[in-house]
């Protein structure tokens, strides 16, 4: 199963919350804002302004925003900033492994790594804040004559 790391996760949550209003955010109330603990979110904090994601304020009013406007940070990003490059398998990015040369499926993960990798660049963290649409697909509904 692919899935992000509770960082990864952690890192987009704590960074939709800062660009919803782009304010200074202090990580206390960040970490209220998402139900998440404090120095969890403090470590993501640093984490993210070490990828210049964001950016510290200094002074009495100090605290977090982010470094850029959310059209132009890529989920991509966020993603490395907590995990490191993307790469689904060990080999599908810059690793050297010791089967290298005798590895018949390393192409096929890097063509598998690049196009998940594109497509989470594809991804802005704008469009993380934008409302979806839930569709519900009440055909088993109907089916069964609850809806008509």
């Amino acid at each position: 199963m692919l899935r992000l790391s509770k960082l990864a996760d952690y890192g987009t949550q704590v960074m939709t919350y800062m660009a919803r209003d782009r304010d200074v955010h202090s990580a206390s109330e960040v970490a209220a804002g998402l139900g998440i603990a404090a120095p969890t979110v403090s470590k993501i904090l640093k984490m993210l302004v070490r990828k210049n994601l964001v950016a510290s304020v200094l002074g009495a009013k100090g605290g977090y925003r982010l470094a850029r406007h959310p059209k132009e940070i890529s989920v991509a990003e966020i993603i490395d900033a907590m995990d490191g490059p993307i790469s689904i398998t060990e080999c599908s990015s810059t690793s050297t492994c010791v089967r290298e040369s005798i590895c018949s499926t390393r192409s096929n993960w890097q063509g598998i790594n690049h196009i998940i990798l594109d497509a989470l660049e594809k991804v802005n963290l704008a469009e993380m804040i934008a409302p979806k649409p839930q569709f519900v697909d009440v055909s088993a509904l109907r089916s069964r004559g609850i809806l008509v």
